[in-house]
């Protein structure tokens, strides 16, 4: 069935440049190492859903092996294969998160750029450590860091549609219901400066930074996004359940601020509860309907079972690759169609129960919760 037009909630730019088979490969998982002896990351989930999308857009059968794909791609080079593949990609926005700026050593097209590549409307999510780091020089003193940061993310996030935040990489989601004391932030913020400003991981400054960051989203009326769940090697997995998030779910939701939960799995039920639990949390499937390949239609099936069809969202995740825009629209329409069909087979809803619950999940609770 026909899902309409997609809005793509959280992803990253691509790079446009020519690039070795080996580069491209790596950008095929969330690992940031070489593969085993013998393993190609063509030969997975993700691999089999490329040489099913993709090679089409590129004038080749689907299925094409990965060696002729490869050659297809480096006969057309690097700039043609990506407009065609963002433009067979069919996204009618994208929202992308700028923290991101460069993948395989190549810089990644600026928003510009990658809208005219997509045909698609851009906007910007601002990434909340990202613009914490970037302003540290601007604080006087650890008794400024405080007030220099909340600036810095409420300029950075002005015309933005969102904030997103990488908390289950720096520290884990175990984040508490109260907002870290002023001298405990002063003190943290003091041992940072003088340690020489390197990635910021201190516990008491990254809560307080989440703290920050609802205060700024709802003054600028703007979803707060998490990342949760499965990521590169920098992430220990089990702190990314969403469940972590409970207490201070509970503690940020007389502030209204919509939290938009990202990927989730294999905590993707967790997170499907929580959107049912409370009000002001959505979650997403994101590129978990990519790397899950023929099994995206079931994973959906376990959102689904809690989540409310108005708190699900859209989004590929994607990033470096354009094949991973392609590859993500088209795996949430085919499982988001046969799952609904297997629905209506079954008498669980109607045709038009069916329509409405796809324009819901494709972009329309997107629209309404971004305001776009």
């Amino acid at each position: 069935m026909d899902v309409g037009a997609l809005v793509d909630h959280h992803c990253h730019s691509v790079v446009a440049a020519d690039l070795a088979e080996d580069a491209l490969a790596g950008l095929l998982t969330e690992s940031d190492r070489p593969p085993a002896p013998g393993c190609s990351p063509f030969d997975s989930a993700l691999g089999l859903a490329v040489r099913r999308w993709c090679p089409p857009a590129l004038g080749l059968p689907a299925h094409a092996p990965a060696a002729e794909y490869l050659a297809r791609r480096r006969e057309l080079g690097g700039a043609e294969a990506t407009a065609r593949l963002l433009v067979a990609a069919g996204l009618d926005t994208c929202l992308v998160d700028t923290g991101l700026t460069a993948a395989a050593g190549h810089e990644l097209l600026p928003l510009s750029e990658l809208a005219a590549a997509t045909g698609a409307s851009v906007r910007e999510v601002v990434r909340l450590e990202t613009v914490a780091e970037s302003v540290e020089a601007s604080a006087a003193s650890a008794e400024d860091w405080p007030r220099a940061v909340a600036e810095a993310l409420a300029a950075a996030a002005t015309g933005a549609v969102a904030v997103k935040s990488v908390l289950a990489y720096r520290h884990g989601l175990a984040a508490p219901a109260e907002r870290p004391a002023r001298t405990a932030v002063v003190a943290a913020a003091g041992a940072r400066l003088r340690g020489g400003r390197t990635r910021l991981t201190e516990p008491v400054l990254l809560h307080h930074l989440l703290w920050t960051a609802v205060d700024v989203c709802a003054e600028l009326r703007l979803p707060l996004q998490l990342h949760t769940g499965f990521g590169d090697p920098d992430l220990t997995l089990h702190l990314a359940d969403p469940s972590l998030l409970t207490a201070f779910v509970r503690a940020a939701e007389p502030s209204g601020v919509p939290l938009v939960l990202l990927h989730g799995y294999p905590y993707h039920r967790q997170a499907a509860w929580l959107a049912q639990a409370f009000p002001t949390v959505y979650t997403d499937l994101g590129l978990t309907a990519s790397y899950t390949g023929p099994r995206a239609a079931a994973v959906l099936g376990e959102m689904l079972e809690l989540a409310p069809f108005g708190k699900l969202l859209f989004s590929t995740d994607a990033y470096g690759l354009p094949e991973l825009f392609l590859v993500g629209a088209a795996q949430f329409r085919h499982a988001l169609g046969s799952l609904l069909a297997d629905w209506r087979a079954d008498g669980a809803c109607s045709a038009s129960d069916a329509r409405r619950i796809a324009a819901l999940v494709a972009g329309g609770t997107a629209r309404r919760l971004y305001a776009l």
